[in-house]
């Protein structure tokens, strides 16, 4: 078994194997990105084409609106520093009592940071992998293929491919042999349309800060959780406090589930304040924050628009790109993060340091640990106890209890 490094800060103790499975992780996320790389020096297939084909007969622009270079300060540089700067300052928030240990707050500020890198790099690498992959597969010219071919307008009949043969020669498909262009990386790239790496890129590593900024300022569209989903429809009443008439059997239930301390009554006036309106259970964020969130999104737009006016790449290889990149952004985001609208800003915790590399069938989760591990180790990864007695363990114990004792 590997031996644990214990930390100073409260007894708490991080496992070497958990740490390696996370370097794991960056090592297969860099491996994507460094394949991905790799495609994109590889000869794509050149598929044939019509020398009257309108779509491909645009000029060749030298000069990109977005050059790759400042493609990867968008998409990569900028959302990392801005990740860096929020886990900083904003985390872990309010909610911190004074007297908790400026080592744990640390630790859960690096932890954050640690999260919102890794599924930025998760779906920067996916985005990079598919789109490269998927442009050396279809080999789509772009628009501006004919410019960079130069072909051999004297014997387009050597290098038909398609069409009927000594008749409407003009017309036949060529082959890619047709190209006199003697710069191979030029002409190469010029059959790399499809998808749009600009589009992809772009929104693969935008629409994922703009959903880590909406997560770690609450930016949510208001809801009504499924808790507050009942047969009583008071609640969307004007003043549900304060309804006239209150079901008994309602009545019975709240006085029987009040716990010790809880100040809620019902008034001999009728005015119950166990009774929360549906309206007061969730408020629109202010739209200065909404702005924050947007700009990320309306900037990947920008860039992927770029594309179509440079002549690059045809309308749909941008729409496509674009929605690859979205849904890498998404499943990235999701994949180390909490839902927006229950997170409460928060990435999720590290796996348990039994779990670290594999947990297997009927367990059902990469958290918790058997109950062996638990009597002799009563210490949470981060701040030293172990206060999470719940288990996805199908039929697990808590605690020394079964999963149908817990209350």
């Amino acid at each position: 078994m590997m031996k644990n490094t214990r930390s100073r800060a409260h007894g708490g103790r991080v496992s070497i194997a958990l740490i390696l499975s996370y370097v794991f992780d960056w090592i297969i996320i860099v491996a994507a990105a460094a394949v991905a790389a790799v495609f994109s020096t590889i000869a794509p297939n050149k598929r044939p084409f019509s020398l009257n084909n309108a779509e491909i007969s645009y000029p060749f622009v030298a000069k990109e609106k977005i050059s790759t270079a400042t493609l990867a300060i968008c998409g990569l540089a900028a959302p990392a520093a801005i990740i860096f700067i929020v886990c900083l300052f904003l985390v872990p928030g309010p909610t911190v009592p004074k007297s908790t240990p400026k080592a744990l707050i640390w630790r859960r500020k690096l932890w954050e940071w640690h999260t919102g890198w890794l599924g930025l790099a998760l779906s920067l690498a996916a985005a990079f992998l598919i789109t490269n992959g998927m442009k050396n597969l279809f080999g789509k010219p772009r628009p501006d293929l004919l410019s960079r071919c130069n072909p051999d307008l004297l014997n387009i009949g050597k290098y038909a491919v398609g069409g009927f043969p000594n008749a409407l020669e003009g017309f036949n498909v060529v082959s890619a042999a047709i190209c006199q262009q003697t710069d191979k990386s030029l002409l190469n790239d010029g059959f790399r349309s499809f998808p749009s790496g600009h589009s992809s890129f772009s929104a693969a590593g935008l629409i994922y800060l703009s959903l880590f900024l909406a997560s770690k300022l609450a930016i949510t569209i208001p809801f009504l959780a499924p808790s507050f989903y009942s047969q009583d429809r008071s609640m969307f009443s004007a003043f549900p406090s304060r309804a006239e008439k209150t079901d008994l059997k309602t009545s019975r239930f709240l006085s029987q589930d009040k716990q010790p301390g809880d100040n809620r009554v019902q008034l001999p006036s009728g005015h119950n304040d166990a009774i929360i309106a549906a309206r007061n259970q969730a408020a629109a964020p202010p739209v200065y924050l909404l702005i924050f969130a947007i700009i990320p999104f309306f900037a990947a737009i920008y860039i992927s628009s770029t594309r179509y006016s440079d002549f690059r790449h045809h309308g749909f290889d941008i729409l496509f790109g674009f929605f690859i990149g979205t849904v890498a952004a998404v499943f990235s985001f999701r994949w180390y993060h909490l839902p927006i609208n229950q997170g409460a800003g928060w990435s999720w915790g590290p796996r348990s340091k039994e779990r670290s590399f594999w947990a297997g069938i009927g367990v059902g989760s990469y958290v918790g640990r058997d109950e062996a591990a638990f009597v002799a180790d009563n210490v949470d990864e981060e701040n030293g106890t172990l206060d999470r007695l719940v288990t996805n363990d199908v039929g697990g114990t808590v605690g020394g209890q079964s999963g149908s004792e817990v209350k």
